[in-house]
C-alpha cells in the first residue's frame, strides 16, 4: 500500500520568515496605481455582465480605460526617468 503524503508542509514550511524585500515593496508601491485603475475598469466591466450597457456604462469605462492608460503612462515615464544600473543608458 503506498501512502499519499501531502506536500503542504514542504511548500509552506519557509512562509514565516521569506518576507518582501525593500525593493519588491517600492515596486508594488510603484504599480499600485495601475493595479487600483486596473481594478476600477474591471469593476466598470463587471457591472455590466448581466445587463445591456447603457450611455452611462459605456461613459464610465471609457473613463476607466482612460485611466488605466494614464496610470501606465506614469508608470512608464517614471521607470524611464531612473538611470539604468552600469551606466548604460
Amino acid at each position: 500500500m503506498s501512502h499519499i503524503v501531502t506536500v503542504q508542509d514542504a511548500v509552506t514550511a519557509f512562509a514565516d520568515w521569506i518576507e518582501p524585500t525593500d525593493a519588491e515593496l517600492d515596486a508594488i508601491g510603484q504599480e499600485m496605481p495601475a493595479i487600483l485603475a486596473e481594478v476600477d475598469l474591471l469593476d466598470a466591466q463587471i457591472m455590466t455582465l448581466d445587463r445591456t450597457p447603457t450611455e452611462l456604462d459605456a461613459r464610465r469605462i471609457r473613463r476607466a480605460r482612460r485611466r488605466v492608460l494614464a496610470a501606465r503612462r506614469d508608470m512608464v515615464n517614471r521607470t524611464a526617468d531612473t538611470s539604468l544600473p552600469g551606466g548604460a543608458a
